[in-house]
């Protein structure tokens, strides 16, 4: 197999060739090292592709069979490797036990093969840092990635590995899978366990699963990492069959919420517009109701609830620092996440406080105005991929409030559902003028993943991506 033959496969296929014995998983891990030192100096997605990656052990079966699979460098844990979190407060910093994701990674078959690109503790929407760099985009290296995978979206779309580990508090498995032109669905909260640390990240907010290019890649991840573990807060509404057969399921008449205006201040592009109204005109030749709905949610509480909910995750910085011995300063934390850190550690409680009554009345204001429709449609982000910078944690220049203000209102599409916990997927449905990937997002009741596999599954037939390849690639 060569690198060509390699770039064709999903995971999926990738396993069964594995199974059948037609490739080692050796030889993947050898094509994914020929893949990344082929373009990743181009992009700098991964920070690490391990020395050892051809030689470690794992099972020759399983969904994912030897499938080279990245892990985001922050969540779910690996022992013995590092985890630093694209920030210098964590250089060196290693994983001392495997998350129960990495558990189930390994059992599936999946291989580790290194680590992912993200910005500093994964607070922005652009992968950015001083520890490791930029991390550019496939489809035009002067645009960003995404964040906060941005490492891992960007390495899959380029072709380095047919899936990678990613993870979604605010948008973070999306932005960047709708802006490198991948599959990038944030399950429903509870789905996916974050243990045995991490359970109910940020306040519920966040989710960790994969970013990926095909739908029957993404249903056969959900059936690896769904499930209850120890220590969950709670125990969601299991599936009532495994998700690779709703793919074999009709999807039924459906009621279809279109979000046609933007919900904040920036305009959606009309080119994404008009990708969003061709598929609304696709879902409505396919039987479904479509109406078009207002914003579910003020803006200003996505600010409040969602980028609140982040920044009281930075009080425990002045504690892990103490334990590594180093300072809180320029030389540990770049310029935005300083600030930031203040700006909490001087928060009053009637403030926290009010941080989780604006994602209780977020939940409640989204449960009304939602409740007549199965499915949402709204674009991911208004615009496709801008340039470096816009958002950068880097920028010495740019305040706490203008990064809070200015992230949010780019991303309110994707921070609502974060709040609420329901899933969410975004799927690259066109083009731009400049030929940049439009990602459009699917919203589905909570619990209700599989919906949201069948949808995505009809729309993957009515409209194939497979032929969309950036000019970064291991075949160009």
């Amino acid at each position: 197999m060569n690198l060509a033959e390699y770039a064709r496969h999903d995971a999926t296929s990738l396993a069964g060739l594995v199974r059948r014995g037609e490739v080692t998983p050796a030889e993947l891990a050898a094509l994914a090292r020929q893949a990344f030192e082929k373009v990743d100096p181009a992009i700098n997605a991964v920070v690490e592709f391990y020395a050892d990656a051809e030689s470690l052990p794992g099972p020759m079966d399983g969904a994912f069979a030897g499938v080279p699979f990245l892990r985001k460098d922050i969540g779910a844990t690996e022992e013995g490797r590092l985890q630093e979190c694209g920030s210098r407060l964590l250089k060196g910093n290693m994983g001392t036990c495997d998350a129960y994701y990495t558990t189930r990674a390994k059992a599936a078959g999946l291989r580790f093969v290194g680590r992912s690109a993200v910005p500093e503790l994964a607070f922005a929407g652009f992968t950015e840092t001083i520890l490791e760099g930029i991390t550019r985009n496939p489809w035009n290296l002067e645009a960003s990635a995404g964040g906060s995978s941005g490492g891992a979206a960007a390495a899959v779309a380029a072709g380095i590995v047919p899936i990678a580990h990613a993870s979604d508090g605010g948008g973070s498995i999306r932005i960047p899978a709708g802006w490198c032109g991948l599959v990038g669905l944030n399950p429903s909260r509870g789905r996916v366990s974050g243990g045995p640390s991490g359970q109910d990240s940020l306040f519920g907010l966040a989710r960790e699963f994969v970013v990926c290019r095909t739908v029957r890649d993404m249903a056969a991840a959900l059936d690896v990492f769904s499930g209850p573990e120890p220590g969950d807060p709670f125990i969601i509404r299991q599936p009532e069959r495994p998700y690779l057969e709703e793919l074999q399921r009709p999807t039924g008449t459906l009621r279809v919420g279109l979000a046609r205006a933007a919900w904040g201040s920036v305009p959606i592009a009309a080119d994404v517009l008009a990708a969003l109204d061709e598929t609304a005109a696709l879902l409505t030749a396919m039987g479904h109701t479509v109406e078009e709905m207002t914003a579910p949610a003020d803006p200003q509480d996505i600010m409040t609830g969602v980028m609140g909910g982040f920044n009281l995750g930075l009080a425990e910085l002045p504690a892990l620092a103490a334990a590594l011995g180093r300072p809180l300063d320029e030389t540990t934390l770049e310029p935005v996440i300083l600030k930031l850190m203040h700006q909490t550690l001087a928060m009053t409680p009637a403030a926290i406080v009010n941080i989780f009554e604006t994602l209780r009345k977020i939940r409640h204001d989204v449960a009304l105005a939602t409740a007549g429709y199965d499915i949402l449609l709204t674009p991911t982000t208004p615009v496709t991929a801008p340039e470096h910078g816009r958002f950068a944690t880097t920028r010495p220049d740019l305040t706490a409030a203008g990064f809070s203000e200015g992230d949010t209102t780019l991303f309110t599409f994707l921070g609502t559902f974060n709040a609420t916990g329901q899933p969410s997927i975004s799927l690259p449905l066109g083009l731009d003028r400049n030929r940049m990937p439009i990602g459009l997002q699917i919203v589905g009741r909570f619990a209700d993943e599989a919906t949201l596999v069948r949808v995505a599954r009809d729309l993957e037939e009515a409209r194939p991506w497979s032929d969309m390849i950036p000019p970064v690639h291991v075949t160009t």
